[in-house]
């Protein structure tokens, strides 16, 4: 059991929640790439490892920190050849019901992950297994659940929150968060959280 089912953290399934078998499992990249690629999830676990910890911040008023595991954004997309036009990245979800777009200037932060593991465990299927987005500079409806295709565009789309009223850009805004950690309700500033 991880850790986000240990602090009891909200599930959220948004677009419903895909069932995934690891053995036929493909990360399908493309857009505007100069090659289409697919990865197996054999290829994914043979990517260089990374930790990173970060908070995960729900714009519905909630936030995790945990150690996240799985391939920083920078060491995956040094295999991927995109076009200079390319100014957005969209994330689709298995099967396609959900997506989310982010701007490349976003992934300049260094904890950004493709991430498979929390705190030493896999992370569970309803917090978005077997593969997921950690965006921690980013409202948690960027962090796109149950990865299945990334593709790369070049403005921005609406996606499954967006076009429900979130804003497009997901920056996370000054307000209040409860921290799930400590189980306390505390301010933020606004943008990623790296005080507490």
């Amino acid at each position: 059991m991880s850790i986000l089912k240990d602090l009891d953290v909200p599930i959220f399934k948004a677009g419903g929640m895909p069932a995934i078998d690891l053995k036929n499992y493909v990360l399908l990249v493309g857009g505007l790439v100069k090659e289409k690629r697919s990865f197996s999830w054999k290829d994914i676990l043979a990517m260089p490892k990374s930790r990173v910890n970060s908070r995960l911040t729900s714009v519905s008023g909630w936030s995790v920190r945990a150690d996240w595991e799985g391939i920083r954004w920078d060491d995956f997309v040094r295999q991927i050849s995109f076009n200079p036009e390319a100014n957005y990245v969209r994330f689709s979800t298995v099967g396609g019901s959900y997506t989310t777009v982010v701007s490349i200037k976003d992934f300049e932060n260094p904890r950004v992950l493709l991430a498979y593991g929390v705190n030493g465990d896999w992370i569970e299927s309803e917090y978005g297994g077997p593969l997921r987005m950690i965006i921690p500079n980013l409202w948690g409806y960027k962090s796109c659940k149950w990865l299945g295709e990334i593709d790369f565009i070049d403005q921005m789309e609406g996606g499954y929150w967006e076009d429900r009223g979130y804003t497009r850009s997901g920056i996370i805004e000054p307000g209040f968060t409860f921290d799930i950690n400590t189980k306390t309700r505390r301010p933020i500033s606004g943008g990623e959280i790296l005080d507490f």
